[in-house]
């Protein structure tokens, strides 16, 4: 099969999404500038570079409520700041919940039953009790092609990981399982890791 995109794909269901997989989720925490605490995920998300660290993650449909975007992207620039917040496997039903589309002054963290906590670089909260969490200066928003398509770039000015998930040195993945994302409403569990050698190593 070859479809071009802008003609249609002629499936029952998009397929784009499942073509990327697994994508890392990012939990994005932000607060507005009332101080109304949001939560939502982001499967369109990675790494950027080590040094200095930097992610991104992409925006990408709009509200109601929003003149431009969705809530992240609106608290985001009104702020300059967000928290990545790591998904283990065991949160899959709150984080679901944290997808809703509420309106802009509902708190996901409460209607999740989530407990937040203050960052300690930047004005903003963060999950308590995920396995890491990365506190993040915004560098640069960059529109896309399309209506209210967005990519926001981040420096990493703070990183909380959970002591349990340290193990002999190393940021241990297998002590609770990420949870990623799939095609359609499909998600994975990372249950099944090894390491491969380089040819130079």
């Amino acid at each position: 099969m070859f479809y071009q995109p802008k003609d249609g794909h002629g499936l029952p269901h998009n397929p784009f999404n499942a073509l990327i997989t697994p994508r890392p989720i990012a939990w994005i925490s932000t607060r507005d500038a009332e101080g109304v605490n949001n939560l939502a995920p982001y499967s369109f998300f990675n790494g950027t570079s080590y040094t200095p660290p930097q992610l991104m993650f992409a925006s990408t449909g709009t509200k109601p409520d929003q003149a431009e975007g969705k809530d992240s992207l609106a608290n985001i620039r009104a702020t300059g700041v967000f928290c990545v917040n790591i998904v283990q496997s065991s949160a899959r039903d709150v984080m679901n919940i944290s997808t809703g589309n509420y309106d802009k002054d509902v708190d996901e963290f409460e209607r999740a039953g989530l407990e937040a906590a203050d960052c300690e670089m930047i004005d903003c909260p963060r999950v308590v009790g995920v396995p890491a969490s990365m506190e993040c200066r915004m560098t640069q928003i960059i529109p896309q092609l399309g209506e209210n398509n967005f990519i926001i770039m981040g420096e990493v000015v703070g990183i909380h990981m959970r002591d349990d998930c340290i193990v002999d040195g190393k940021f241990d993945v297998t002590t609770f399982q990420p949870l990623s994302r799939l095609g359609y409403r499909d998600y994975a569990v990372v249950e099944n890791v090894f390491s491969l050698a380089r040819p130079d190593d």
